[in-house]
Formats: structure tokens, sequence, C-alpha cells
């Protein structure tokens, strides 16, 4: 976390509502820092995704806040995070959701590089399915990616901040998103932002884990001023070829998530379909670890 990001600092035993502690800080993004927090009614360690103090009375902020604390309420599927409770009033506004156990899946490649595209298989299989549920519930999660993806047993999609139903989604008419994970409709939304969005999402962040690097060229500028194209190649530009040869199913399957047209690629569930006789045929120790390694 940035120095220049305004903290509350809290420390150890400090409440950030009644009958929930603060244990310790576990990091942030731009808009909220993440407690681990003890919580009494639960009698359990949870995390509590609290807005930045400079933007607690932010409308803009706490609408996202209350968009992902509906999210979180209407959600519930074995591979989606799980919410337990939303504080939208000052001076804490804040979601508590479960503690996880395991690195993100970005950790993991910084650690350990890219993973065997076996290992990849039941990831892409528990993600696809979490997205088919999403989509037939009218919500759509709009910012897959490695930070997002918890690889626990099963593997967990977390961080509904972005999160919208499928209705909401195509009313969009800004780039909303992490650039290199946006489907180019997200892009450059006009009416079209739907479930496909989320499976090319999900093809960009198996690309990077098979890979070991994003599927389109790092754009020289992140402006978001800046001509689209530059800001965002995958409106012009096609996914980079791999870096290392990958099994011929494992690569179509992905590089069908990163069609342009959100017609022309795969639903999660047809997505699912194509990988199941893929996991099925693993090792059951390839099917089972957490580490990423075989």
């Amino acid at each position: 976390m940035g120095d220049s990001k305004a903290s509350w600092e809290l420390n150890e035993g400090d409440e950030i509502a009644p009958g929930r502690s603060v244990l310790k800080l576990l990091g942030g993004g731009n808009r909220y820092e993440a407690y681990l927090v003890w919580d009494e009614r639960l009698f359990a360690p949870m995390v509590a995704k609290v807005v930045r103090p400079d933007q607690a009375e932010e409308e803009s902020a706490l609408r996202g806040l209350s968009r992902e604390a509906a999210a979180l309420e209407t959600l519930a599927h074995p591979v989606i995070l799980r919410g337990f409770d939303a504080v939208l009033s000052p001076p804490h506004p804040h979601v508590l959701v479960e503690h996880l156990e395991g690195p993100t899946l970005r950790r993991l490649l910084r650690r350990a590089g890219p993973l065997p595209a076996e290992q990849v298989l039941p990831l892409a299989l528990h993600v696809a399915s979490a997205l088919h549920y999403m989509a037939g519930e009218g919500w759509v999660h709009l910012d897959l990616k490695p930070d997002n993806i918890v690889m626990g047993i099963p593997p967990r999609v977390i961080d509904l901040s972005l999160a919208r139903t499928v209705e909401r989604a195509e009313k969009l008419r800004e780039p909303i998103g992490t650039n290199a994970y946006m489907p180019p409709e997200q892009c450059e939304p006009n009416g079209d932002v739907g479930p496909p969005a989320d499976v090319w999402g999900l093809g960009a962040t198996l690309y990077h884990a098979v890979a070991g690097r994003r599927p389109f060229p790092k754009p020289a500028m992140l402006d978001r001023d800046v001509d689209p194209e530059l800001r965002f190649p995958q409106l012009v530009e096609e996914p980079l070829p791999w870096p290392r040869r990958v099994p011929s199913a494992v690569a179509e399957a992905i590089l069908a998530c990163l069609r342009k047209r959100p017609a022309d690629r795969p639903t999660a569930s047809e997505l699912a379909l194509r990988f199941q006789p893929l996991v099925a045929a693993l090792p059951e120790r390839l099917r089972l670890t957490r580490s990423g390694r075989r």
C-alpha cells in the first residue's frame, strides 16, 4: 500500500463496529483497506474491507460499497467469496467477508512462475462454474484477474466491488476494471457489456497463468485521456504467441475466450464442458494440489 493512500491506521484491539475489533492490517487498494478482524457474533476471524478515511463520505465510494454488499448478499456459490455483513455508514463503512487461506493467483505466479497447463485446468473449471452461476443469477463480476482469485481448494473468486447486475452493466458508458483484463466491449462500453465480458477476463487470467505474462502487449501509456487503442491493445491486437508449448486443447479453449466479439466467445457453461474431460483425465494429485507445482 503506497504512502500517499490515506489509512485509518487502526491498531490491534480498535473497534470498527460494535463487537468487531481489529487484529491486523492485511493490505488494500485505492479506495479500500482490508483488516483481519475478530467478530464477536460469529466468534471467528473475518476480513473487513473498509473505505479509506478520505473517501468515507464520498458518494461514489459508498455507492460502490453498497453495490458490493448487494452482490455478496445475493450470490452464494462454493467458488465465490462469502459475505456476512455490511456497515454502510460512518465512521468505518465496510463489508465483512470470510477470511480465506492461500495466496492469490497473482502472488503465486510471482513466486513460482507460470503454472503447468495441467495445473490450470481445475482452476479454469471452478471459475467457469462460478461465472455460469453468476450469469444465471443476472450478475457480472467485471474484474476477473489473478489478484482476484485465491488459490485455495477450491479456488475462490474475490472482490465484487465492480460487480453489477447485467441490466446495470448494459448501461455502462465508461471503462471500468483493470486495463489488461478487460474485453474490448468493456474498454469502450456501448450497451454490450454482459456475461461474455467475464469469460474474456477468465481467458486473460488463464493465459497469464499458463504463459507467465499477459496476453496483449503492455501499453506505452496508461493515462485515461490517451487514445483507447494505446491504452487498450486488445482493441486492435491479437494475443501474443505462447512463449512455450501448451497442449492444443488448453490453448484453443483459452484463446476462444479472447475473441473480440462477445458473441464469438464460448459461454461459461460451454467453457466448463470443454474443461471437464481434461480435468477428469488428470492424475488425482494434480487435481488437488494447492501449490501449483507437481
